[in-house]
């Protein structure tokens, strides 16, 4: 049987309450592998990058006084001394009245302080014929002026992405300290459950929330450990879930938290450990059974079968704890004004969040949001969904053509 049920914001409170969040580690990442993980600490270069100056374009490595007189109609010619290529250690000097051909990315040879392009010059022989004038360091990239030896590139919490990635490799890095991924284990809860794969006898459904719950936990930057299917049996479940409290930072179940004669996830969650269970039903709709426990200083989420109930539960109230685990900052969902395309009740003394589809109103230049049909056991209820209105406890419903935040679950 349910407690008395605590409002939405109650229950972020209770959680917050129970819980803070912090590392559980860090670990030196292979940089082929860091890609989405979370920085340990801040990263100094120890070089110049780039180490010299290098050509940016293909041309003739010049002293930019040399060709200050050149015009289109009277030429500066200089003399050709050599070339540089990409990789090499020119080991000439370059004198006045000089040129040195030289590639993209070559080093420039001493002496030499601008680079005149290909289309600005002319060869004949070992002559060049240059038609425009060069200033100092055009078309060079200076030593250091992309990352200054001892300067802090990176930053400790930085999520690394490409770009950081290629900073690193940029340093000569082949490794890098980072915070541990958080391991939350999952497991879907009733006799009814099947997973995918096997077959499905009458009466039976797949498993989607292991599937969907385990995809929305790799989004936070955590690592899902899968615990296959547990039966209606009190005594398996209670074995499954001291497994788990035991191997993993977070536990998140779904099913078995309704008040039928078989749902025992209340009281196997209870058992683990103080202090146990903290909330067990939350004034929502829909998600109302979504219950709450801590065992072990680690939290135990136990939420509704229904697939849609459990990943919208997930998004607003667990969602938050793995990113601070994963020592990320915490994102809000993405939201956008609109204008209801109907009336939108609430469910009487609950926080009601109704799915909607975002459509275009040409006509008036704005977004429309439609109510997206179907009960919170259908999974295509949120992939349909662009996003959710949250009707809060203390209205009746929301008016047609009323403007509103819609909540965001996808890009639009």
């Amino acid at each position: 049987m349910f407690r008395k049920l605590v409002t939405f914001e109650e229950a972020k409170k209770i959680i917050n309450e129970n819980f803070t969040p912090l590392p559980i580690g860090d670990e030196d990442v292979a940089l082929l592998e860091a890609y989405n993980r979370v920085l340990k600490d801040d990263i100094i270069s120890s070089l110049d990058v780039p180490s010299f100056d290098r050509s940016t374009v293909d041309g003739y490595a010049v002293k930019a006084e040399d060709t200050f007189e050149a015009d289109e109609d009277k030429p500066v010619t200089l003399n050709i001394s050599g070339a540089v290529f990409a990789g090499e250690q020119p080991k000439m000097v370059l004198n006045k009245g000089e040129a040195v051909e030289i590639v993209t990315g070559a080093p420039l040879p001493k002496g030499a302080d601008a680079i005149v392009m290909l289309e600005d010059a002319e060869r004949l022989d070992n002559q060049l014929h240059v038609y425009t004038p060069a200033t100092s360091y055009l078309n060079v990239m200076k030593k250091g002026s992309d990352i200054k030896c001892g300067k802090t590139v990176l930053h400790t919490g930085q999520v690394l992405g490409s770009s950081e990635i290629g900073v690193l490799a940029a340093l000569g890095l082949t490794k890098v300290r980072c915070f541990k991924h958080p391991m939350v284990a999952i497991l879907s809860i009733g006799d009814e459950v099947v997973t995918p794969g096997k077959l499905l006898p009458a009466g039976k459904t797949f498993d989607i929330n292991a599937y969907s719950l385990s995809t929305a936990i790799v989004e936070c930057g955590a690592k899902p450990v899968f615990f296959g299917v547990a039966p209606d049996d009190k005594v398996a479940l209670n074995k499954t879930l001291t497994t788990m409290l035991a191997s993993a930072d977070v536990v998140i179940t779904s099913g078995g938290v309704s008040i039928g004669p078989h749902d025992y996830t209340s009281q196997s969650i209870d058992s683990l450990g103080k202090p146990g269970v903290v909330l067990s039903g939350i004034a929502v709709k829909p998600g109302k059974p979504t219950t709450v426990a801590f065992a072990q200083n680690k939290p135990i989420f136990s939420l509704p079968g229904n697939p849609s109930a459990a990943l919208l539960m997930f998004y607003l109230l667990v969602r938050p704890v793995i990113q601070s685990l994963c020592c990320r900052d915490l994102t809000e969902i993405r939201s956008i004004r609109a204008f209801t395309g109907a009336k939108l009740f609430s469910a009487k003394g609950r926080r009601t969040f109704v799915m909607v589809k975002l459509v275009l109103d040409a006509e008036k230049g704005r977004l429309i949001a439609e109510p997206v049909l179907g009960s919170s056991g259908a999974i295509t209820l949120l992939s349909d969904a662009d996003g959710f209105i949250e009707v809060m406890e203390n209205q009746q419903y929301i008016n047609k053509d009323e403007e509103v935040l819609v909540k965001l679950f996808k890009q639009i």
